[in-house]
């Protein structure tokens, strides 16, 4: 796994992951960016493995379209992990899956925690006020930096 698009798209992640904390609302920019990002980089990625990143984001897009429209995702998180995905290998999209629910999970358990602690709620930052939503940016940036991580350490 080629991890020079990954590290130039890490920022961009952690820019979505931090203004939805804060905001609950991920900037397109982020979005753009990052596929910005992929099509410079596009070269490093297998060839014959491109139009499956295209197809398999197409298809996050489309299904997180209909679950935006459901009330269940923001538009700012389709979004961003439908660029995410550009940069998932396909070989390892089972293993992002697992990747991408610990981060769930991981991210559900810090946002709780958060609300708890007085000192966070002071920050003002609305994904810890409690009256918020779940900022799904934490995870999808969690996800996307863990990954290539696992996939080495799996050998995958």
């Amino acid at each position: 796994m080629d991890l020079l698009p990954l590290v130039l798209v890490a920022p961009l992640f952690l820019w979505g992951a931090w203004s939805d904390l804060r905001q609950m609302r991920i900037p397109n920019a982020v979005s753009l960016l990052a596929v910005g990002v992929f099509l410079a980089t596009a070269f490093v990625a297998p060839p014959d493995d491109l139009g499956s990143r295209v197809a398999v984001a197409a298809a996050v897009l489309a299904a997180g379209f209909i679950t935006y429209l459901f009330g269940l995702f923001g538009g700012g998180d389709v979004k961003m992990l439908s660029a995410l995905v550009l940069f998932v290998p396909v070989p390892t999209l089972a293993l992002f899956a697992y990747v991408f629910s610990a981060a769930m999970l991981a991210g559900i358990a810090m946002v709780l925690l958060l609300r708890r602690v007085p000192a966070a709620q002071r920050l003002g930052w609305k994904s810890i006020s409690g009256s918020a939503g779940f900022p799904m940016g934490l995870s999808i940036a969690m996800a996307g930096l863990a990954h290539p991580v696992a996939a080495i350490l799996l050998g995958v």
